[in-house]
């Protein structure tokens, strides 16, 4: 491709701004729901609030509330348990809320492990544009970009993430990856040691901070 250094180096250096942000804090937990309004009357004592389906926001709110309960035990945990810990997290983060949804990243996943990444990112595709505020969908597509070697828009990708979820781990520890090969040394250690802050143990980020340290140690990140 010609002329694509510019563009990128456009959004890498956006990307890198946001890194310079503090990572979002926790959210409030969902709701409870409260007594009724309406006392039942004293001839029936034993009536219950009739029960109710949870609402999107709702089912939303408790898996938020779920993550920085796991994200919390991340920081804390130590020896082989950060891997379960780890693995919990990816799987509330492939919970879209829609069994439809779910069904595409399946497929997708699926396209993936054989390889077949041009039909990933029709189902990808599909899955973004359906769902375009579930984080997996465009971390999974930034993924598809990165195996093809088209950083453009895996960072661009990368960046939704990350604008829906900061402590997307997998997303961070990418866009090191993406950064320290194009050449952006600080940045990518800035991206490597994001990711540590929210996952101390995660896969390839100390050696990628020990790998670069010798030509950023000293500067500004």
């Amino acid at each position: 491709m010609t002329n694509w250094r510019t563009p990128l180096a456009f959004l890498l250096l956006a990307v890198a701004v946001g890194l310079t942000a503090p990572p979002a804090g926790a959210q409030p937990s969902a709701p409870q729901p409260g007594p009724e309004s309406r006392t039942a009357p004293e001839a029936e004592p034993e009536a219950q609030p009739e029960s109710r389906p949870q609402s999107p926001e709702d089912e939303a709110a408790l898996r938020q509330t779920r993550l920085d309960t796991l994200f919390e035990r991340l920081g804390q945990t130590g020896g082989a348990d950060w891997l379960s810990v780890q693995n919990d997290i990816w799987a509330q983060w492939s919970r879209s809320g829609s069994p439809a949804m779910d069904l595409l990243l399946m497929r997708a996943e699926s396209a993936m492990e054989n390889h077949r990444y041009e039909l990933a990112l029709r189902f990808l595709d599909d899955l973004v544009r359906l769902a375009p505020g579930f984080a997996e969908g465009w971390n999974k597509r930034a993924t598809v970009y990165f195996l093809l070697e088209d950083y453009g828009r895996s960072v661009a990708d990368i960046q939704r993430t990350l604008a829906l979820e900061r402590r997307h781990f997998g997303a961070l520890s990418g866009l090191g990856m993406i950064l320290e090969r194009l050449g952006y040394k600080q940045g990518a250690m800035r991206a490597y040691r994001r990711g540590l802050e929210v996952h101390p143990n995660l896969p390839g980020a100390a050696a990628g901070v020990e790998r670069l340290a010798p030509d950023v140690d000293g500067r500004e990140l």
